[in-house]
């Protein structure tokens, strides 16, 4: 197992230090740097602005109105949960929880205001004065004394209901709201993460309703900036994403919420004394998380709510706000990367609709169609009627934000061409080639969070643009309950006991120690990764990801080498000792309903359907085995089966493809692989060092590029660039450089400017 020498070159080519990417970030295609657009706090250093693309890509056809038809399919739903009272019930807690009914009753109103839902009038009405009564007796009578997250959807929806309800009783409903914010604030002096962002663009609503004193809704935010913490928590972000300091690592999905109300809180014109700081703040982390976004349309997992539905849907709710804002500085790029992030978003959700009576029109929790009632992927917090209450909340939001005509452009995680690493607290890696993401978790969570670490160590995400990215590989929670036992159900209808070990499983290295097979996921207190970027282009990204113990426990080293191109990932593992190791891979196999999944003798696949997407794993070792014993873990998106790549040779290496339907089959692509002395070949592309030339589109680094591999450069630069090609049928179409350079080509010369696409045929 890993004895062998046979080497193959991956890793000749520029190097930066490991801690060195802390500071670096490579973002290759943006039209102007962040800065111009945000000047203030910290900011990601954008290097370049291509724009040639394959020309395939096409608009999401997402309409403002279809917004509204999700709104109301999923509120129809949540109607039928209503008691006499007005309270939205949950079904499988049988009591009203939380948010759910605010959120309801705010939702109905924006359906009502935008001319549809009127079968919902009666029940949004009592919705509202539900809510608004227990609100106005205070936090005893709010459901789990929630009151921070009732006050800007009901001081929203008054005048939604103004129209539709007797004077008087619309009367009575502002005088509720005009209770004391002390008198709704569960402790009010605690509370201080992102809770506390509820409160403040609450309190900012109702003061410009005239509910509340403007002097004292100022006080209050300002105090809550500046000294319980809220200003520390995303000014001092390396990016300016939101620290909820709820769990180590931070969550990126609690991160949309706090980062989220701040937007709505600067968006609504708050004009306190920090006003500009926090409108820079959530600009640039908003921004970051551009790049974050994969091209699928999802958020990014880690931390307890991780892969939960309403995740998407605040990312599409903060990219509306900022398209919207781009839009009106006259920013028509940024704008459109926004609409088109926020349009991914949307239809991202829609993979996890219900289609099943009574629940039709409604949403499951977390990305899988287990029953909700099993609450695979739940956090204590989770619950059918407050999350999806949130769900149709911000979409009204979202709804009401979208006000502009933008055209769309390609978002930043359908173009590619960076590598980045949070800040040590989120403590996450991204990549992105053309389209093709990689997300790496450099540190894993070794202090359970409600008896589970949400974020394990090593890579929870391989997604390809245009393809479903639930085919992963998905992360698996690190669960501290041992022995749980889960039943699932089969496609025939049996149900059958799984066992839950106490394992996490990620897309990374595993090896023999003390006579059994340990795999990185089990081990973040005494693991961590460090990333080191080689090279980056909009079609090659070429980095490396180190593991190494951090404890007085020791353990191997090992590097995990990745090449990431357009249409697939090569990867390599190696360790500087000589032990048996192997890589994993986990493969989904049931989210609810069974996948179509096969492993053979060198590779594994799992998809939706004979004709639908697929994920392959193709090991690319002579000498190669595949361990299918161990037993199959519980994530969020559904079961995954860990799979072990091993092999007798120096290093383990594996060749990801995410497949489209009509793409090249995977045997032929295994057939027609090579290794060549920087990089490989397949029938797909080339990979160079510094290049990469594909079918449609070639580029790198240099002053020239031999695009047919006869040995001779037919296109030639004066000096050396980066470049992209448009090709067709082998022929250059159009040529876009970094720099003013003359190209010739076809026996003719052409003066380039810098970022300016020039159509040679």
């Amino acid at each position: 197992m890993n004895y062998q020498n046979n080497m193959h070159p991956m890793t000749s080519v520029d190097r930066f230090p490991p801690r060195r990417i802390r500071f670096l970030c490579f973002l290759l295609l943006l039209a102007g740097s962040i800065g111009a657009a945000y000047p203030g706090l910290a900011q990601i250093p954008v290097h370049h602005a291509f724009h040639l693309r394959q020309s395939t890509w096409e608009e999401t056809d997402v309409a403002r109105e279809n917004l509204l038809e999700v709104i109301e399919a999923a509120c129809a739903v949540m109607s039928a949960q209503q008691d006499s009272s007005g309270a939205i019930i949950d079904p499988y807690l049988q009591r009203e929880h939380q948010y759910s009914t605010p959120y309801f009753a705010f939702a109905v109103g924006v359906l009502l205001d935008a001319g549809v839902g009127s079968d919902l009038k009666e029940a949004g009405i009592m919705a509202m004065e539900h809510s608004t009564l227990n609100f106005s007796k205070g936090t005893k009578s709010i459901p789990d004394e929630h009151g921070e997250f009732f006050i800007s959807p009901l001081t929203h929806a008054l005048d939604s209901y103004k129209n539709h309800i007797p004077e008087q009783q619309y009367e009575e409903w502002k005088r509720r709201m005009e209770t004391p914010l002390r008198a709704v604030l569960q402790n009010f002096d605690g509370r201080i993460n992102n809770w506390r962002t509820y409160a403040m663009k609450g309190e900012w609503s109702r003061a410009k309703k005239g509910l509340a004193e403007k002097s004292y809704a100022t006080e209050f935010i300002e105090k809550a900036w500046n000294q319980y913490s809220q200003r520390i928590r995303i000014v001092n972000d390396r990016w300016n994403l939101y620290q909820d300091w709820s769990s180590d690592p931070q969550s990126l999905a609690v991160e949309a919420v706090g980062r989220g109300n701040l937007i709505g809180l600067a968006m609504e014109g708050y004009d306190g004394p920090s006003s500009a700081e926090i409108l820079t703040a959530v600009k640039n982390g908003t921004h970051t998380s551009l790049f974050m976004q994969a091209p699928d349309g999802q958020a990014p997992p880690n931390g307890r709510t991780d892969n939960h539905i309403f995740n998407d849907v605040l990312y599409q709710l903060a990219f509306e706000t900022m398209a919207e804002e781009a839009w009106k500085q006259g920013n028509a790029r940024l704008a459109g990367q926004y609409r088109r992030a926020a349009n991914l978003a949307f239809k991202s959700i829609l993979r996890w609709q219900r289609s099943d009576t009574p629940w039709k029109g409604s949403f499951f929790i977390t990305k899988n169609h287990f029953e909700p009632g099993d609450r695979i992927g739940y956090q204590p917090a989770s619950q059918w009627g407050n999350y999806t209450g949130a769900i149709v909340q911000h979409l009204a939001e979202a709804y009401l934000t979208r006000q502009s005509d933008i055209p769309e452009v390609p978002s930043p995680a359908e173009i590619g061409g960076y590598a980045f690493e949070t800040d040590d607290r989120f403590g996450a890696f991204f990549a992105n080639a053309a389209g093709f993401q990689v997300m790496v978790n450099l540190r894993g969570a070794s202090v359970p969070k409600y008896g589970l670490s949400w974020t394990p160590l090593g890579a929870v995400r391989l997604i390809r643009e245009g393809w479903d990215g639930r085919l992963g590989p998905a992360d698996g929670e690190h669960d501290l309950k041992r022995g749980n036992t889960f039943d699932l159900i089969t496609s025939s209808g049996d149900r059958v006991d799984r066992y839950r070990p106490q394992s996490g499983v990620s897309f990374g290295p595993e090896w023999m120690e003390r006579g059994h097979w340990v795999r990185l996921a089990d081990l973040p207190a005494n693991y961590q990764g460090e990333a080191e970027v080689h090279f980056v282009h909009p079609l090659l990204v070429r980095f490396t990801i180190h593991y190494s113990y951090v404890t007085g426990r020791g353990g191997p080293f090992f590097s995990q080498e990745f090449i990431l191109t357009p249409t697939l990932l090569v990867t390599r593992l190696k360790s500087a000792q000589n032990i048996p190791f192997g890589l994993t891979v986990p493969l989904l196999e049931n989210d609810g309903r069974p996948l179509l999944t096969q492993i053979t003798d060198d590779m594994a696949f799992t998809g939706y359907s004979d004709r639908g997407d697929r994920q392959y794993f193709i090991g690319l070792n002579e000498d190669l085995r595949i361990d299918t014993t161990a037993r199959s873990i519980q994530s969020t998106y559904g079961w995954l089966k860990p799979l072990r790549f091993e092999t007798n040779e120096t290093s383990t290496d594996l060749l990801v493809y995410p497949k489209k339907p009509g793409e090249l089959d995977a045997t032929a692509l295994r057939q027609g692989f090579r290794w060549t002395e920087n990089g490989f070949e397949t029938p797909l592309g080339r990979v160079g060092a510094f290049h990469y030339i594909g079918d449609k589109l070639a580029g790198g680094k240099g002053k020239s590029m031999d695009l047919d591999g006869d040995g001779t450069a037919e296109v030639v630069f004066d000096k050396p660039c980066l470049f992209i090609l448009q090709l067709e049928q082998g022929i250059v179409q159009a040529v876009e450089t970094d720099r003013e350079v003359v190209l010739q080509y076809g026996g003719k010369s052409f003066q380039l400017s810098g970022y300016r696409p020039l159509q040679i045929n």
